[in-house]
């Protein structure tokens, strides 16, 4: 391309597309400005979603694509700035004081690996620099405490009346199941699981998080609707596995928060694929890209693949996910795409003013 104009190259930048998040950059609401100066070209990107790791993937490639776009440019500066900012929720809510967007992921049935897929998102995020907490709101069944190394400690309450979360590899968390025993059954109706739950967000003292990552007890019943319609949040990602059994609920899920208006970032395809460890030989198990169909078909993003594999299993029971185990790996970076490009979807969607109008009340 040989013209070098500030036109044609603001529509370049506009259309460059990000192939780990898989967006164009208007496309994920980035602010742009560029500075041409004779061969000089300078390139501003302000984004809403964290990039503290992935600015210098995104500003390699950007400039890569430049150079072979307008060949006569001898000089390229690129600085990539992020910003977190608070997103619209349901119309009927208001976001919670200090958390800027709360994320629910979701399945709607156990054992698609949905707590995993929670904790390493929420450890994704933290890596790339955003303030984040991870709330378990699965009572009948917590798996935080094991999963992020934090079994046996107990929270602290400053006051008596609210608890501070527990921190664990650069994240604070709150579980019911760090209240009880691990091997305690929580034997409790539909009532008492609705007042944990709110007693768990309203009560702990999250401080100022640019996420909430919510991981959601499976199912669509009273609990799952509560939740959806009394917590506060920006989005949800419906995590599920390719086969056909697990995609009808996973389904189930999807509309229940479309009838609630949560707005649907995306859907998590988990145990994707096997590797044999000892041939090499890839299989898949559960079906084939079940996961990806499913976004085509209900219209939401497809946010991406993990495989079945033997060390995210081993990692997560040992208190020290993949994306902290092996922070340079191939996994570490599959969680990190779909994390990036979830925040990145709700980075283009409206924003909550809410907050900076005063309640008015005319007695």
């Amino acid at each position: 391309m040989s013209d070098l104009s500030k036109s044609t190259i603001d529509t370049f930048l506009d259309q460059f597309a990000d192939d780990f998040i898989d967006l164009r950059l208007d496309e994920a609401g980035a602010e742009i400005s560029a500075e041409l100066e004779e061969s000089h070209l300078k390139v501003r990107l302000g984004v809403g979603f964290p990039v503290a790791r992935h600015r210098y993937r995104l500003s390699a490639a950007l400039e890569a694509a430049l150079r072979e776009a307008f060949e006569a440019l001898d000089k390229v500066t690129i600085e990539v700035q992020s910003s977190v900012r608070s997103h619209a929720v349901q119309a009927n809510l208001k976001p919670i004081d200090g958390i800027a967007n709360v994320i629910a992921v979701a399945s709607a049935k156990g054992g698609v690996g949905k707590s995993t897929t929670a904790a390493n998102m929420a450890l994704a995020l933290a890596s790339e620099g955003a303030r984040t907490g991870l709330l378990d709101a699965d009572i009948y069944g917590p798996s935080q405490p094991r999963m992020l190394g934090l079994r046996g400690r107990q929270p602290t309450s400053p006051d008596g009346k609210h608890v501070d979360p527990l921190k664990a590899h650069g994240i604070v968390a709150m579980s019911i199941g760090f209240m009880v025993d691990e091997a305690t059954p929580m034997v409790w109706r539909g009532p008492m699981v609705t007042q944990a739950l709110n007693q768990l967000i309203a009560q702990t003292n999250w401080g100022e998080l640019d996420y909430l990552i919510v991981d959601m007890p499976p199912g669509t019943g009273d609990t799952q609707l509560t939740l959806g319609q009394r917590v506060p949040l920006s989005g949800v990602v419906i995590v599920t596995t390719p086969q056909d059994i697990a995609l009808l609920d996973a389904r189930k899920g999807l509309k229940m928060f479309e009838k609630i208006n949560v707005n649907v970032l995306g859907v998590v395809e988990n145990m994707s694929t096997h590797i044999c460890s000892k041939c090499g030989h890839e299989e898949h198990i559960f079906g084939n890209d079940g996961g990806r169909r499913m976004a085509e078909e209900d219209g939401v993003p497809f946010l991406g693949a993990l495989p079945l594999d033997i060390r995210i299993r081993e990692q997560a029971d040992g208190g020290v996910p993949t994306v902290i185990a092996e922070p340079d790996g191939g996994l570490a970076d599959d969680y990190r795409r779909i994390a990036l490009r979830a925040t990145s979807r709700l980075a283009a969607q409206k924003r909550d003013y809410s907050h900076r109008f005063p309640n008015i009340v005319v007695e």
